[in-house]
């Protein structure tokens, strides 16, 4: 398994690589995991049969109570990795599928499944426990430090969140006054690597916040009703810790379509997208002071009830990164690094289209090739124009294939007007 991930790390444009990892963590009994590396497969191949297969198969896994629980019974089948979809295993006799959401009997759900696995949290500052005992332990948050004066460039992005989001929240006698509820939804979305989480954690720090993550392993459990109950206990801590800042990062792997979700486990996934809404909507709960952002590389495929008024109503484009912010970000990933002669401006000119990921790896590149040429020569060799050179004809800007891929949605469905700065966007590219 190391080695794979290895070998995925050096080339993780592999799908092929990455479906044989899905493969092995579902044969394994990693059901989640496997769900993880099939989705990003579909990401940049979204017709795969074999990606589509595992998917399947993983969520049925992930909706079977686990084999050992009837001891003696036979592993559910998989296919080989070669195959173009694998088997679906026979479900077996489950209870009558739950009814509508907020009518779940929880505590019939968790006689039947017992104990649950509380989600991990990436930040590591505990808080106290929860005030119901019989919910998940704690989890882990912190506050951020992080603010928008921190952001380099994306001027533009960073007005449309002090008029949309940042402004009323700060002035909440003003808000109130008008009628506007303490809380928010607004999604992030643009090509990956330009520094959507960042802004996240820029956006708790403005407020003054706490900043929980989460993401698709971080809710995903394997027991009938699991998934559903974690995505309860993350929002009821969120709550718990107002004002917080919940950021779920790669909503669209937890929020997909419902009318496009078919297979064996298509109805466990509605039930965590009808979850999802429950939550947002706050129908048993408080949401003032919970300001909820999302992140995701391909809005399209939400949900279209996730972006309806009062949950995620707002939607921003966090585009590739200007020159002035080409130009800040290099400088932070060459100033503890030995350089000398190096014009960042000429540099931020030539690397239209360049991520901020694609940026920071130029930087490690150059410092890379530096290095060993320091270490051929007995003497420390600075970071030159020379060596980013050549690190420049080795990286190509990661963000082209994803504005390719949004032109026919721009093209086929902005009919509401949703993706006019993604229309703006691609129409200056164009003109270039």
């Amino acid at each position: 398994m190391a080695s794979l991930r290895r070998a995925l790390e050096a080339n993780p444009d592999d799908a092929v690589l990455r479906l044989h990892l899905a493969q092995t963590l579902l044969s394994g009994g990693d059901p989640a995991g496997a769900i993880t590396e099939a989705s990003v497969a579909l990401r940049s191949d979204p017709g795969n049969g074999q990606a589509l297969g595992l998917l399947a198969a993983a969520a049925t896994a992930l909706s079977t109570p686990p084999a050992s629980a009837t001891p003696g019974a036979p592993a559910a089948p998989v296919a080989p990795a070669g195959s173009a979809a694998p088997p679906v295993p026979a479900a077996p006799a489950v209870p009558a599928a739950p009814p509508e959401p907020g009518t779940f009997d929880w505590e019939q759900a968790e006689h039947e499944v017992g104990s649950t696995v509380p989600p991990p949290f990436v930040e590591r500052v505990p808080v106290g426990p929860l005030a119901d005992d019989d919910a998940a332990a704690p989890v882990e948050v912190a506050r951020e430090t992080v603010t928008l004066a921190d952001v380099g460039g994306l001027d533009d992005v960073k007005r449309r969140l002090e008029e949309s989001f940042l402004a009323p929240m700060r002035n909440a006698e003003v808000a109130k006054a008008f009628g506007k509820s303490l809380r928010g939804g607004l999604l992030l979305y643009g090509p990956p690597g330009c520094g959507k989480t960042f802004l996240a954690r820029a956006v708790a720090g403005e407020l003054g916040a706490t900043f929980m993550s989460v993401s698709m392993t971080d809710v995903i459990g394997p027991h009938i009703g699991e998934t559903q109950r974690n995505l309860k206990a993350v929002f009821d801590e969120a709550r718990g810790q107002a004002p917080t800042v919940l950021f779920i990062d790669e909503i669209d792997s937890i929020g997909m379509r419902r009318g496009a979700l078919s297979g064996g486990g298509a109805a466990w996934l509605r039930q965590m997208v009808n979850e999802l809404l429950m939550q947002l909507d706050s129908m048993s709960g408080d949401n003032d002071g919970l300001y909820v952002l999302a992140a995701t590389n391909n809005p399209w495929d939400l949900d279209e009830a996730l972006l309806r008024p009062g949950r995620l109503d707002r939607t921003i484009l966090v585009s590739p990164p200007d020159p002035n912010a080409r130009a800040s970000i290099l400088r932070h990933h060459l100033r503890d690094r030995p350089i000398a002669g190096i014009d960042v401006e000429h540099l931020a000119s030539v690397t239209d289209g360049f991520s901020g990921a694609d940026l920071e790896h130029l930087a490690v590149t150059a410092a890379e090739k530096a290095m060993m040429q320091s270490i051929a020569q007995g003497s420390i060799s600075p970071i030159t124009m020379d060596h980013l050179g050549a690190a420049l004809r080795e990286i190509k800007p990661s963000t082209v294939a994803w504005l390719e891929s949004a032109r026919n949605v721009v093209r086929f469905s902005n009919a509401n007007g949703r993706y006019d700065d993604l229309a703006a966007l691609l129409s200056g590219k164009k003109r270039r």
